[in-house]
This record gives structure tokens, C-alpha cells and sequence, in this order.
């Protein structure tokens, strides 16, 4: 008798026996009968393993040793899927969900997600050290996928054991290049949170890694790049093969394997000439090209059926190519401007060298100099450091001053690109009829107002560093299309002009306005949209930042570097009572202006600082209830020469103080602040969310300040 078309039919079934008569939770998704079959496949494999439904929960994971040398052995998937990962995460974060990564045995190596749901899931042993194979934990996404090799999705009641209803899990495994299994890439959630759009972002997060992976396994070999649609290549959907001096095939990806419809044992029994009808030196001859000479298109070729596909080559080593005597210029890094493979012409495609930088120099300029105390900057810097030099492009999202151009900077300045152009491109602040050639350069005569001999674009003028588009969400949707076919194209024409110019920059993109609203407003492409966002991050506004004292001791130091300046008590109570609505722009200009005031004199007085600012802090008090500080000390401020890395001087330098702060100006400022907030919880009879209201501060920053006060 056939059985019923329902997911987890064995289990529906037994739950009919027992009078059961929930209603079956996964049965309302769309579900094909391959699923089906695989669940209740898995099931009748757990009943003959004899694994219990109600089985005590294993609580009992790796012990920290046992653990660490689980990821000590894999410690290369994790190197490629970290950074991976956080990208996921930021797609689905705040949906109650987590991501995991299994090696190949099915054990939790790493996992990151929201901080309720992580809790929720260690009551399961969802957590690193445990293992979910089948055999273990029954049916669930990561063992299945395990055993059937395929992407798989287990919700809700479809997981053998009850403790495990609760989940909606999407797992893709991940392959190496010859089609071994590495491990497992998981999305687990509450399974009310269920989403149709999961599994696919799990599936291409784990090409992503698989692409990662094969490039640095063959990264001294030729790699051909290949798709029948030309737009796909540079792409997640592209086909990479891996060709052996000699012409064998040695390695592919998902995407290749898919593409020719054969398994990874059938394509290594072919050689490049079988396949494709060609050969190594045909392309190399093709792809190799003098400084002078323009990007080929890529090449056409043909499998044994007749389909065509259309073919770049890559490869990195003049010498096992044979082309000593050959100037040319050959780069490991894909151009922006141009596909896999591509050789840029000397205007326009500069080799990068590995910048041997003052270390001073970058810690006052870079990453770290952001780092200031808050929490929320520290994580974000943490991801972008996972994540640079490996042409993933930034999306960075803030409020207006929050100091997203000096984020991009700093991104820039940790960059293999540093010695290299930083172009930064307002696209708020350029008329809409003049961006696009402003962007990619005009010739001679291009249009009305033009100049004699034209102009080079920003995009060419980035051209071997790094392209920053600032208010990204204010491009014209006309002008959005023409930069998605540049992203995938790797190429730019300018205006009047029919010849194209390759490009190799990295791209960092900013805007403050809700990029997914205009999406559905239909005001933002969401193709451009994926495109940009490698990896989102969120500059927090100043008032949810726990380092103003740390930013105003760096301003000042910035400005008055021949002397010390205090603040006086009632200037230091008004700036952390107010909310700053311009963040850092508006804190860098008020204390600026007050320097110059306050010339003459040892302390930052309300008579230094600007009426318009007197009068909207007096106006924001009035607003709230007002948690009222103890009178403190003046609070003084060593000045001390520092070197600032800002936009045009127009941002200070979170570098690290030079001469710093003497110790009981310190105490003071901490001092201060906890009394702060100590006084308003304790106005508001305990209530964290409306202290932290009244302080215009978040409730994480209160919890955070108050267990630093506790002694240890």
C-alpha cells in the first residue's frame, strides 16, 4: 500500500497509532515527493538503527581538548567558512535562528547566531563538540545531508526525536574539489520562522566556500571559468576546472559539475581537449597578453553534444606557462573591471605588490584605531578583518555622520591595496545628469559641456585600490543598472567611447537609508543590491555607543596638541546627556569650535560652546527625565601629538592616545559614568529599557557598565 503524501509519513503514522492528533506542522510547506521520500527514508534508517524518539537528550559534548583538536583538524574549513558565515549571519540576523558548521563526521566545529536562540538550542546539545550524524541525533539537516550528499531540509516534526520539533534546519554539504565531502554548512531556526529562502542562501554560501576552496588548492594551475551565459561568469553560478599542466582535468566545483551533467569521477576521465575541444597552449596563447593589449573576449568552446559554453582562463605562473620571455602581466587577484583570467592594460590594471607598511603608520590609520571600548565597533571591526583582501565587497549602513568615509578608509589602510588610490565617490552630492561620467569617464565631445580631452572616471582612478561609493541608495535606478554590468563585467567604457577598459578595485559601498524598503519601493535594484552586499555592518549611532568620553579625549588631543584642555563638570554632564543626533561629525565639530573659544584658557566652559547647541541639548533634557550626576572634578585631558587618518580632515583619528590619560582622570570619567547610570535605574524603580531610554544610551551598554562595576 502506498504510502501517504505527507512529510515524515512513518511518524505521522506512528502518531496516529498513538492518538497523536496535533496537526503535522511541516505538512504545510510546498514540498515535492523527493523530500518526502528522503525523510521518510531517514526514518526507517533511525527505526533500524534502533534509536528512540523520546531518547534522553545528549548533553554531553567534547570535552576542550577533544574539541580543539576537532578544530585543529579542520581547521582549514573553518578558515574558509568563518568569513562565509558571518556574511549568512547578517542575512538572517534577528530571525531566531543560528549557523553551524559540522565536519565531515557531522560534529558541531563553530556556530554563531542570535544570543535567545543559541540558548534555546544548547537544551538540544545544538552546540559545538556534539555530534548530529543520523546515528546520534536521528533524522535532522546535517546528518542527512550527510548521508544523502545533498542539500537537505528537515522541519519541524520531520526530526526523528521530539526534543527536536522545534527546529526548521536547511543544510548544504560542502565539497572539495574532487567531490569528497569536508563537511556541513547549516541554517537551524525556531521552526515558526520558517522561510522558503533559506536553503538558497545556504546553498550558495556553501559554493562560496567550495570556490574558496578549489582556488587555493590549485592556485599554481591554470582555472577555467565558464558558463554558457557570459553575464554568469564571476558569479557563484559559474563552472571553475582545474587543468594540469599536460591538459588533465584535476579539480572542479559544484557549479561545473552541474553545468556538463557529470559526477567528478566522470570528469577526471576526461583531459581538456576531450572536453572542450581545446588545449592548454591554444589558451594560453589566448589569455596571455602583451602590457598594450586589450581584454579578450572569452573564448568559445564546445562539449561532444554541441552545447556551447564560453571560457576564461586564469593562471598565475608565467614560468610553468612557459612565457619568460613574454612581458606580461598576470595577477592571482580577479579584476573588478575584467573576468577570471583577465590581464588589464598598464593604464588600468596596476600589480599590486604586498605593501611592506609602517606598522605605526597602519595601527593609527587602519582597523584598530577604531577601537575605542565599544563593544558594538569591536565586533564589526572583528568581521571586516575576516573578510578583507578577499574580494568580498563591504556594505556599510549608519546614520549620516557616524563615520562610515573613515570606516572605508581605515579598510582601505589594512588592505593589501594601500599603497594604492582611495577614491571616494558621494553619489548624493553629484547631480544626476553628471554622475555617470563622473563614475566612468567621458571622451572628447561626449556630451554638452565636456571637456577638450575628456576625462578618467573614478572607477579608473581606483583602479588597483579601493572604489568608495557614499550614499549608494541616492544612485539614480538608471545609473544602478549600468553599474551592475560593470560589477559583472569587470569592465568600464566611457561615455562616447567603444573601447573598454578593465578594472581591478575593491569596493566598499555606504548609504543611511533602508536599501530593502527602496527595494520593495522599487527605488533600488535587488540584483545590485546581492551584488554589494558581501558583507553588511552596522556603524552604531553615537548614542548607543558606550566610548563617547574615549572620542572626546581623542578630538581634543587631535586639536589641542600643545596643551591640556579640560572639560568642565556641567559640559561633561550636558555631552552625556545629550543624544547627538549628527554622532561623531556633530561631537568633532562642537569640540573644535570650543578649542578655538577656549583659547587662552584650561577648560571647555558652556560660554565656549555654540548657542544652537546650548539650546537643542537644553531642548532634548527637557524632554526626558534628567539623571542627574554628581558633581565631579574637572575632568583634564593630556594633549599629545598623534598623526589622524581622516577624510580630508574633516573626521578625527580614533588612533591610540600617544600621551593617553593619567590615572585619576580616569577613574573620575568611570567614575562619573556609572553614577550616572546608577541614578537613573535606580529612578526608574530598576527598569533597565527605561533608564536606558532616559540615557539615551542602550540597555546592553547599562548591563555591560554595571557588571564592570561590580568587583572582581
Amino acid at each position: 500500500m502506498a504510502k501517504p503524501y505527507t512529510p515524515a509519513s512513518a511518524g505521522l503514522r506512528q502518531r496516529a497509532v498513538q492518538g497523536d492528533v496535533r496537526r503535522p506542522i511541516a505538512s504545510a510547506l510546498p514540498l515535492d515527493h523527493n523530500h518526502v521520500s528522503k525523510i521518510d527514508n531517514s526514518h526507517e534508517r533511525c527505526a533500524a538503527l534502533g534509536l528512540s524518539r523520546i531518547e534522553r537528550l545528549d548533553f554531553s559534548p567534547l570535552g576542550r581538548s577533544d574539541l580543539a583538536v576537532a578544530r585543529e583538524r579542520n581547521q582549514r574549513l573553518y578558515a574558509h567558512a568563518a568569513p562565509v558565515m558571518e556574511m549568512l549571519h547578517e542575512q538572517i540576523i534577528n530571525s531566531n535562528s543560528m549557523v553551524v558548521l559540522c565536519d565531515a563526521t557531522g560534529t558541531v566545529i563553530h556556530s554563531i547566531g542570535d544570543h535567545d536562540f543559541l540558548t534555546r538550542a544548547e537544551k538540544v546539545a545544538l552546540q559545538p563538540g556534539v555530534n548530529w550524524s543520523e546515528q546520534t541525533k536521528g533524522t535532522n539537516a546535517i546528518g542527512t545531508a550527510l548521508i544523502e550528499e545533498l542539500p537537505t531540509l528537515v522541519h519541524a516534526d520531520e526530526h526523528y526525536m521530539h526534543a527536536n520539533h522545534f527546529l526548521t534546519c536547511s543544510a548544504a554539504p560542502i565539497l572539495d574539489p574532487r567531490g569528497n565531502i569536508l563537511g556541513v554548512l547549516d541554517v537551524s531556526g525556531d521552526q515558526r520562522t520558517y522561510h522558503q529562502h533559506t536553503m538558497g542562501l545556504v546553498k550558495m554560501s556553501a559554493r562560496m566556500i567550495e570556490n574558496h576552496w578549489l582556488t587555493d588548492d590549485y592556485r599554481n594551475v591554470m582555472r577555467l571559468h565558464f558558463h554558457s551565459r557570459v553575464e554568469f561568469i564571476g558569479t557563484l553560478m559559474e563552472g571553475i576546472l582545474a587543468v594540469s599542466e599536460d591538459g588533465k582535468l584535476v579539480g572542479a566545483n559544484r557549479g561545473a559539475l552541474e553545468q556538463l551533467g557529470l559526477s567528478g569521477a566522470a570528469l577526471r576521465m576526461h583531459s581538456l581537449s576531450t572536453l572542450f575541444g581545446t588545449s592548454v597552449s591554444a589558451l594560453v596563447d589566448r589569455f596571455r597578453l602583451p602590457l598594450a593589449q586589450p581584454l579578450p573576449p572569452p573564448q568559445p568552446v564546445h562539449l561532444s553534444n554541441g552545447r556551447q559554453f564560453h571560457v576564461y582562463a586564469r593562471f598565475n605562473r608565467p614560468v610553468w606557462l612557459g612565457m619568460e620571455s613574454v612581458p606580461t602581466q598576470v595577477s592571482d587577484v580577479t579584476p573588478l573591471g575584467g573576468p577570471p583570467g583577465a590581464v588589464a592594460t598598464p593604464s588600468a590594471a596596476p600589480l599590486r605588490e604586498p605593501a611592506a607598511r609602517n606598522p605605526a603608520a597602519s595601527d593609527r590609520a587602519g582597523l584598530s584605531s577604531l577601537i575605542t571600548g565599544d563593544a558594538q565597533v569591536g565586533t564589526l571591526v572583528d568581521k571586516i578583518r575576516r573578510v578583507i583582501n578577499r574580494d568580498i565587497p563591504i556594505l556599510i549602513l549608519g546614520e549620516t555622520g557616524t563615520g562610515k568615509e573613515l570606516l572605508a578608509r581605515a579598510i582601505h589602510q589594512d588592505s593589501e591595496r594601500a599603497r594604492q588610490p582611495f577614491v571616494a565617490v558621494n553619489c548624493a552630492s553629484i547631480p544626476e545628469t553628471l554622475i555617470e561620467a563622473e563614475l566612468f569617464g567621458y571622451e572628447e565631445g561626449a556630451f554638452t559641456g565636456a571637456r577638450r580631452k575628456g576625462a578618467v572616471g573614478k572607477l579608473v582612478q581606483a583602479n588597483g585600490g579601493t572604489l568608495f561609493l557614499d550614499e549608494i541608495g541616492d544612485m539614480p535606478l538608471t545609473l544602478q543598472a549600468h553599474l551592475l554590468r560593470v560589477l559583472q563585467e569587470r569592465q568600464v567604457t566611457p561615455l562616447g567611447s567603444a573601447k573598454a577598459v578593465s578594472v581591478d578595485v575593491m569596493l566598499v559601498c555606504a548609504t543611511h537609508r533602508n536599501l530593502r524598503e527602496m527595494i520593495e519601493q522599487k527605488s533600488f535594484r535587488e540584483d545590485l543590491y546581492y551584488r554589494l552586499n558581501g558583507l553588511a555592518v552596522r556603524l552604531p549611532p553615537l548614542r548607543e555607543r558606550s566610548d563617547l568620553m574615549a572620542l572626546v579625549e581623542r578630538i581634543l588631543e587631535r586639536e589641542n596638541p600643545d596643551r591640556r584642555l579640560r572639560l568642565s563638570p556641567d559640559v561633561l554632564r550636558l555631552f552625556q546627556g545629550y543624544h547627538w543626533p549628527g554622532n561623531v561629525r556633530q561631537l568633532f565639530n562642537v569640540l573644535r569650535t570650543a578649542s578655538v573659544m577656549a583659547a587662552g584658557d584650561t577648560s571647555i566652559t558652556r560660554d565656549h560652546l555654540s548657542d544652537d547647541f546650548i539650546d537643542d541639548a537644553r531642548r532634548a533634557a527637557a524632554q526626558r527625565p534628567a539623571a542627574v550626576a554628581p558633581e565631579p572634578e574637572p575632568v583634564a585631558v593630556r594633549a599629545a601629538p598623534v598623526d589622524v587618518a581622516a577624510a580630508g580632515g574633516a573626521s578625527p583619528s580614533l588612533s591610540t592616545p600617544a600621551g593617553g590619560q593619567d590615572d585619576q582622570a580616569g577613574r573620575s570619567l568611570e567614575d562619573i559614568e556609572l553614577q550616572s547610570i546608577q541614578r537613573a535605574v535606580d529612578a526608574a524603580g530598576g527598569n533597565i529599557s527605561v533608564a536606558a531610554k532616559q540615557l539615551g544610551i542602550s540597555r546592553n551598554t547599562i548591563y555591560r557598565k554595571l557588571r564592570w562595576k561590580t568587583p572582581r
